[in-house]
């Protein structure tokens, strides 16, 4: 008999494995480029007209960028084939630790925040964790140009099981676009608007999967958005 969980196993490693060679060698010309452009800039800025100094900063900004999409996929990587070690969860109390971290760096913004209790789930702590972080601080995003905004973490009877949500009274988006959300740099609104390398809700997907569960989100442009999930089997029990 055909081994498949052990196979399965084994090309996850591969896959991991084979992302962080990628990494590390996409990171030395990187690095390169980065290093002798800031000597440019630091030894040689007075030297240069403002074209090649503009230049030069977008040579920076662009390897940031790169490096900042490699550390993304190593993200997206790990979370499709780290190991599942289920543990009760509490998703409120994530949720509370993510929002007074996003206050802390942000004290300025005025956000009602509400979490509802009982929010226990069965699943893998560090993986769930990631999970919450990625939605309230999506939520905490894109409600940055609504002032009164207010985000609800929460649950819902769906059918004969329940389903979790995280809610924000934000910039929305198009529900005809929402099949790109969750596509690895998939983006439905500016970068400059809203800053960020498109990874955090393909990652999220991924956690969900990993959890037998699914997860879809409900929109309209500048009335908000609602990222539903849900849990089934987990993959490693």
């Amino acid at each position: 008999m055909i081994d498949w969980k052990g196979r399965c196993e084994t090309l996850q490693q591969e896959l991991l494995s084979l992302v962080h060679a990628v990494s590390h060698d996409l990171r030395a010309p990187l690095r390169a480029a980065d290093g002798f452009s800031r000597v440019l800039l630091t030894r040689h800025s007075a030297e240069l007209d403002p074209q090649a100094l503009d230049y030069l900063q977008r040579i920076r900004a662009a390897t940031a960028l790169m490096g900042s999409h490699i550390d993304a996929l190593t993200r997206l990587a790990r979370a499709a084939t780290a190991e599942v070690r289920p543990a009760q969860v509490d998703l409120a109390a994530i949720a509370r630790s993510s929002v007074d971290q996003l206050r802390d760096a942000e004290p300025e913004r005025q956000v009602e925040v509400r979490i509802a209790d009982g929010l226990e789930v069965q699943g893998d702590p560090a993986l769930l964790r990631l999970l919450m972080q990625i939605l309230v601080s999506n939520a905490w995003k894109f409600t940055a140009k609504h002032p009164g905004a207010t985000i609800e973490v929460g649950r819902k009877q769906e059918g004969d099981g329940v389903a979790y949500f995280v809610r924000d009274t934000g910039a929305g988006f198009d529900m005809a676009f929402a099949k790109h959300l969750f596509e690895p740099f998939g983006r439905l609104h500016p970068e400059s608007d809203y800053p960020g390398v498109g990874i955090g809700l393909a990652i999220a997907r991924r956690i969900i999967n990993r959890h037998g569960g699914r997860l879809w989100a409900e929109a309209a442009p500048d009335q908000g958005a609602t990222f539903w999930f849900t849990f089934g089997a987990l993959e490693h029990e």
